[in-house]
């Protein structure tokens, strides 16, 4: 990697050209790949694509008729201080706040490499085209909030806002909910069936702890074979088998970590406590994201909780 001082005018000029083209296909990914959800978003990100094809043009220009046709390839990689990009315009489905942030991160970036470049600079026509754009970049965010105020007026982001709620909800909440009330539940049966039967801590976290983990395998395979979100909208079958799986997993080691006590009447009591918990925790997550009134989600996680404790606590008193 060059250091930034020594790259020579030519240089500096290849390499804002292949910056801004960089940024020009970044901006229009985010704007493909948000049209779907987003589309306003996506009108905005496709004028700031716009703006940054215009500073390409004028670089091009100005470096034809400095030092002809030929364009050294010179890229950011190749110059120290760049600070790397996370690929987010690979990731589907986008964050819209995510790639927000991560166009204001490129504009500051892009604005700092014109200003230095400026100050480096010899030739009075170069100086002038680098001051200009590096001006013009430290008003882009400017611009782009003009634009988020013509293509996103208030109802608008108040849509998209509740479509990335929806999203939120259909790709992370479901999935984990779905895991953290198997895990939570279904595990409560063996786990107390082992202690009621063995009165031995030890014994009960052995059982509690191949359930968890059989359990989140099981889980999160059904969860990634389920469908494969296409149409559902539900994003990728993996990541949410992944999240679907270590929810399940996370919600059977709860009340079963307790066992690691010795004294078998305490671990019993805080596992107990711990299930409490944790229904408690499903119950506000299902009025939180899935609407649910408050008295029927706990009556609803409460008895399915309440079932399963006392079949385990009856198998294992038998």
């Amino acid at each position: 990697m060059k250091k930034f001082e020594e790259l020579t005018e030519r240089e500096v000029l290849a390499l804002a050209i292949s910056l801004e083209e960089e940024d020009e296909r970044v901006y229009a990914d985010f704007a493909e790949g948000l049209r779907q959800d987003y589309p306003a978003s996506a009108a905005m990100f496709e004028g700031m694509r716009e703006e940054e094809s215009g500073h390409r043009r004028r670089l091009i220009e100005l470096y034809r008729e400095k030092f002809g046709e030929h364009i050294p390839l010179i890229r950011r990689q190749d110059v120290r201080g760049f600070v790397e990009r996370p690929a987010l315009w690979l990731i589907r489905p986008m964050r819209i706040e995510a790639v927000r942030k991560e166009a204001s991160t490129m504009e500051v970036e892009t604005r700092r490499f014109y200003e230095k470049a400026a100050a480096i600079t010899q030739d009075a026509s170069i100086r002038q085209l680098l001051d200009d754009l590096a001006t013009e970049e430290r008003e882009h965010e400017e611009r782009a909030q003009e634009l988020d105020k013509e293509k996103l007026p208030a109802n608008v982001k108040a849509d998209e806002e509740k479509a990335q709620r929806r999203l939120f909800v259909l790709q992370i909440v479901q999935p984990g909910l779905a895991g953290l009330m198997d895990g939570s539940v279904s595990t409560l049966a063996p786990v107390f069936a082992a202690a009621f039967a063995t009165k031995n801590s030890h014994e009960a976290f052995l059982v509690g702890l191949a359930a968890s983990a059989g359990a989140g395998i099981s889980m999160g395979f059904a969860e990634a074979l389920s469908d494969d979100g296409s149409l559902t909208g539900r994003g990728h079958p993996w990541v949410r088998g992944v999240i679907c799986g270590a929810m399940t997993a996370l919600g059977g080691i709860g009340h079963t970590l307790p066992f690691l006590l010795r004294d078998f009447r305490m671990a019993l009591w805080a596992a107990g406590a711990v299930v409490i918990a944790e229904l408690a925790v499903i119950t506000w997550i299902r009025h939180r994201y899935m609407d649910s009134p408050w008295v029927s989600a706990a009556l609803q996680v409460g008895l399915g909780g309440v079932l399963v404790f006392i079949t385990g606590v009856l198998i294992g008193s038998s």
